[in-house]
């Protein structure tokens, strides 16, 4: 988090931990706000790669799952990079800005994958490098999120994962109510206090409780090399191209797309539990009996009590009946309807 920025966000009674906001004093009643209101949310906690160079997207493109041509200065695109077997590393939002391309992830993988895809640069005209600290990024929900950006920036993309540009920073669209705006330290705290006026600062965990909702996989350390792209439906949200030339591990998720032998899907559930559900617990149902059928990609308080999830797990066993926390005998998961369709 940029020093200057988080000094302003605790001035403001932002609870900083870890370089990411907590919360502002209450936990509990901002989570219920981001489900009845307007909020406002600090993204301090998603770190950013920028990839600039005249061979900036052919390189991009030999590496990550999406068609990184589609990415313009009109539309951002969500994406995946896989080990060579297939396995994702790192899921991510890509936008085009200052000339090249910027990578927005978990801060807690920012510095791994900005070192692996470094090391594949070799002689391209590539230049790797850490902007975390050079943007603000502001996340803006709620069901006037729209009439609120357009009062205080002057327009909104029309579409999802559209981008328009204002004097005060980038403007991307996530959902029909669901904003980023990427701006500079020096204008963020003008921003907020026009945005606080009408919503309500919360935490990172109100926006990773969006984040669920909304179905985005977002991989962790702790789920890396787990997932194939589509068993985390990262396709389902515009995540990979089945058009596009190779990358690392392409033939192994062509193979699960074009061979139909996907199993396992990413489901969204919701656990009622007082102990914290987290990113890489194993989950069990009785058809695979002591064998896992599936493991929690992402999870976050909610606002309803327990906790709401995104979970790979074997279609099987949802079919089949219970799934359960960590063990058989653990709290049952609920399934709930995506926001998107399977195919």
């Amino acid at each position: 988090m940029n020093p200057t920025w988080q000094t302003y966000l605790q001035s403001r009674n932002a609870v900083v931990e870890d370089g990411c906001v907590a919360h502002y004093g209450d936990a509990a009643a901002e989570l219920k706000n981001t489900r009845a209101g307007a909020v406002l949310a600090d993204l301090s906690h998603l770190g950013l790669i920028h990839f600039s160079g005249e061979d900036a997207e052919a390189f991009l493109q030999g590496q990550l799952s999406c068609d990184v041509r589609k990415i313009t200065a009109d539309a951002a695109q969500y994406g995946g990079y896989c080990s060579p077997k297939g396995r994702l590393l790192a899921s991510f939002l890509m936008w085009r800005n200052n000339g090249g391309y910027t990578m927005q992830l978990p801060t807690t993988l920012h510095a791994a994958i900005q070192k692996r895809l470094s090391m594949f640069v070799l002689r391209a005209k590539v230049k790797v490098t850490d902007s975390s600290e050079s943007y603000v990024r502001l996340g803006v929900a709620g069901s006037n999120a729209a009439a609120l950006l357009e009062r205080t920036l002057g327009a909104v993309p029309d579409t999802n994962l559209g981008v328009v540009q204002s004097e005060q920073g980038g403007i991307l669209r996530l959902a029909p109510d669901r904003f980023e705006i990427v701006t500079t330290p020096e204008q963020a705290p003008v921003l907020w206090e026009k945005l606080n006026k009408d919503a309500k600062p919360v935490g990172a965990p109100c926006w990773d409780w969006l984040e669920i909702k909304a179905g985005v996989p977002v991989i962790t350390p702790a789920t890396q090399e787990q997932f194939v792209p589509q068993m985390a439906n990262l396709e389902a949200i515009g995540g990979v191209s089945f058009q596009k030339g190779c990358y690392p591990g392409q033939e192994i998720v062509a193979r699960t797309q074009y061979l139909g032998k996907l199993k396992r899907r990413m489901f969204l559930a919701h656990i009622q539990s007082a102990t914290p559900i987290m990113a890489g617990d194993e989950l069990f149902s009785a058809d695979m009996a002591e064998q896992s059928s599936g493991m929690v990609v992402n999870a976050a308080p909610s606002p309803d009590g327990g906790f709401d999830l995104l979970a790979v797990l074997q279609m099987s066993s949802v079919e089949a009946g219970s799934v359960h926390w960590k063990a058989l005998g653990g709290p049952v998961l609920e399934i709930l309807p995506l926001p998107y369709t399977l195919k």
